[in-house]
């Protein structure tokens, strides 16, 4: 008997904005399935093997890592740029 590995995970970030930026980020590796309001939306991940859902499960949040952190990097510098004068 095989054991069949699964995880599921549901996201959502602060604006509807960054939440599509995430699912946008995962588009072409995962079926994103969205909520009924659109504010969040949710993967799942299914693997025979449970190091096979790790390394699946470690590329996605990546991903994910990555554009939040460019979304962060890209919100603070529209509050003021470091070259302006007073």
């Amino acid at each position: 008997m095989t054991a069949s590995w699964s995880l599921t995970l549901c996201v959502q970030s602060k604006t509807s904005a960054d939440t599509k930026a995430l699912a946008d980020a995962l588009v072409t590796d995962e079926e994103i399935h969205w909520s009924a309001t659109k504010e969040s939306f949710e993967f799942y991940l299914h693997e025979q093997k449970s190091k096979d859902l790790r390394a699946m499960w470690n590329t996605r949040m990546r991903g994910i890592i990555a554009v939040d952190s460019l979304l962060f990097s890209l919100s603070g510098k529209s509050e003021g740029s470091s070259t302006k004068t007073e």
